[in-house]
């Protein structure tokens, strides 16, 4: 599916200009003559835009579509008018494009699930698969309300979190700026003053001074130094699976931040797994999906040997107990239905969700 601009005419002659997906031009058309447009030109452009240009789907605009729909299900409107509606009152251009085109698959007899999977930068697979699974049961509407509660809370955490870290950024902001002010300006001047005793200086005073004409002279190493890296070892990660499971084993057994960023994932996946088990989906569909979406290498293999022993088998219990994944707080609950439950009255969720923005920043 390509992004297409256009330029369109509605009834009142009224002409409007915008991006939008289509497979090809007899799509674009439909999709447009659905929104009330008639199309007038267009052309196809690349998936890559400035930053300026984009309006990024928000997490904001998620719980409200789960909203809508699930107060439309549980009044009786079809799927289809209740699109039809959310698109009309939505107010994100590009979330009004996307709907748009839900609609004309829904249209053309895919099912919503399906008309979902076909923007999986807006819905990833834990969301497709539970609106599916909802549609297989005839119990939309309490996936739906499970979907609003669970994005609430996750935007409630990253909300927490943002605050959280306003003051540590500043300080590291304000530090960096002093640092720079003394290696740069002042110690410099103070050289001349330094030399002019007559004396030696001390082994840590010509360090300070060896560093601070470093800082002069390649100050724009200093600057560019983080971002080269952070590059490379991205690069790297992605083309070298070896090196991705180092770097993700490396992380979990971080001093301080590896035990918490374990903690979060496991409290993601107990989250993800409990909706998707009480939704109707098997427990091997529900590892595989928390698999794909684990964000951690040395995770996704233990999850992936879960679901084999599980397969083979074995009660998920044994099977994880087998790969020592879980604290026993989750291990010993009963049901993959109250995982989520037991782990949100432990203190180590506390910690960990307070910091689930700033180590899904580092993924």
């Amino acid at each position: 599916m390509a992004i297409f601009k256009y330029k369109s005419v509605n009834e009142i002659g009224q002409m409007t200009q915008g991006r939008i997906d289509a497979v090809n031009e007899p799509d674009l058309e439909a999709r447009l003559q659905s929104m009330g447009q008639e199309l007038v030109s267009y052309h196809e452009v690349t998936h890559h835009t400035s930053f300026f240009q984009r309006k990024k789907i928000t997490r904001q605009d998620l719980i409200n579509f789960c909203f809508h729909m699930e107060q439309m299900s549980r009044a009786g409107v079809s799927i289809l008018e209740s699109l039809i509606d959310f698109r009309d009152s939505s107010e994100n251009p590009r979330f009004r494009e996307t709907i748009s085109a839900m609609i004309s698959s829904i249209e053309g007899g895919k099912t919503l699930s399906q008309a979902l999977s076909e923007f999986p930068t807006v819905f990833d697979n834990v969301f497709v698969s539970l609106i599916e699974a909802g549609e297989q049961a005839g119990e939309l509407d309490t996936v739906l309300k499970r979907m609003t509660e669970s994005l609430k809370w996750q935007d409630e955490i990253a909300s927490k979190t943002h605050k959280l870290l306003i003051y540590p950024v500043v300080v590291s902001v304000v530090i960096t700026a002093v640092i720079f002010f003394l290696m740069i300006y002042l110690v410099p001047q103070l050289v001349s003053f330094i030399k002019n005793l007559g004396k030696e200086i001390p082994l840590y005073t010509r360090l300070l001074i060896y560093t601070s004409n470093f800082m002069i002279n390649f100050w724009y190493l200093i600057v560019i130094s983080p971002f080269a890296i952070s590059y490379t070892i991205k690069r790297l990660a992605k083309s070298n699976q070896k090196f991705r499971y180092k770097l993700d084993e490396f992380k979990l057994n971080l001093w301080i931040f590896g035990p918490v960023m374990r903690k979060l994932i496991l409290a993601r996946f107990a989250t993800y797994f409990a909706l998707l088990y009480r939704s109707g989906i098997t427990v091997l569909h529900c590892l595989k999906i928390n698999e794909a979406i684990a964000g951690n290498l040395v995770i996704e293999q233990a999850l992936a040997k879960v679901g084999q022993l599980t397969s083979d088998g074995s009660t998920l219990t044994n099977s994880v107990q087998q790969v020592n994944l879980f604290p026993p707080l989750v291990v010993r609950a009963k049901t993959p239905a109250v995982w989520m439950n037991r782990w949100k009255t432990s203190p180590i969720f506390t910690i960990a969700k307070l910091t689930m923005r700033l180590i899904a920043c580092s993924r």
